[in-house]
């Protein structure tokens, strides 16, 4: 490795070719080896040889049963495309392999951001400029020009949406990470760059979502009329006059959305804050309006 390169992954893995040169293999099979992951590569090192893929030559992707044969077991397996190949992995000894695998294809990159570009719903004039990025510890880091840094903690992450949009002159897809600042204001950052790296910051955040996710809660039409109110800034104070309830209806339903974890306790009585798991909730709620 060259004196750039940090090896963040090197486990006991099986992989398994399941489309090569662009046809499916016909008698797909897992093969022991290790995987390594550098800042700069993914590593098959196998006993028939090393087989080696530059991160922007890989695609990460989502559903790795969307790729996989019958018969072909892809619960805790990451999916790769490269150019008209595609292989799954399984590192059973990675916990979440494929966010592992985004944070090394990002670690110490340098891409783009526009930070903030939103705060409280208002369009910053913030240009975009170039930043190099972390996601260690459980938070997102950037390294600003001008030495200026920024920070923030992956759970306050809301939601999460691409666009294509002008950037530096060129059609890029755009990352727009919904989380809140250390004012406890919702903001909005916005990431660009590479395909690789805008593809690596989707699938990332995106599993960071995901994992809040329960199926074990079913809200009713009342119960998201009350969180799309309060992602809309209405005062918890208000909520009964607002949805036309009592107040002791309200503090039940403030008592559902503080057990599944979409609403923050601010006071004993009344007083609740969404968080993110909420917004992304009632972000959810308001799009199938």
């Amino acid at each position: 490795m060259s004196g750039d390169e940090a090896k963040l992954v090197d486990s006991a893995a099986d992989y398994c070719d399941v489309v090569r040169d662009g046809e499916p293999v016909t008698d797909p099979r897992w093969r022991s080896s290790r995987v390594v992951v550098t800042n700069q590569r993914l590593v098959l090192a196998g006993t028939d040889g090393n087989r080696t893929f530059p991160h922007d030559a890989l695609e990460l992707v989502t559903d790795p049963g969307s790729v996989a044969p019958d018969g072909v077991a892809t619960e805790g397996v990451a999916a790769f495309r490269a150019g008209d190949d595609t292989f799954l992995v399984d590192a059973a000894a990675v916990e979440a392999f494929d966010r592992e695998y985004c944070r090394a294809a990002l670690d110490t990159e340098v891409i783009l951001v526009t930070h903030p570009a939103v705060v409280g719903g208002v369009v910053q004039d913030t240009e975009w400029s170039k930043a190099r990025f972390r996601f260690a510890d459980d938070e997102v880091k950037l390294a600003l020009p001008g030495g200026d840094t920024a920070s923030f903690p992956v759970a306050d992450v809301g939601t999460v949406e691409t666009a294509t949009e002008t950037v530096m002159g060129d059609s890029r897809t755009v990352v727009r990470l919904e989380h809140t600042d250390d004012e406890g204001r919702s903001v909005e950052t916005h990431f660009s760059g590479t395909e690789a790296h805008t593809r690596a910051l989707t699938h990332l955040f995106r599993a960071v979502v995901s994992d809040r996710k329960s199926d074990e809660f079913d809200l009713t039409e009342t119960e998201n009329q009350v969180l799309m109110a309060l992602y809309s800034g209405v005062s918890p104070f208000e909520m009964a006059d607002f949805v036309g309830l009592d107040v002791d209806e309200v503090e039940e339903i403030y008592g559902k959305l503080l057990e599944m974890g979409a609403v923050d306790k601010v006071r004993e009585r009344t007083e609740v804050s969404l968080n993110a798991h909420g917004r992304n909730l009632a972000s959810e709620a308001m799009s199938e309006q």
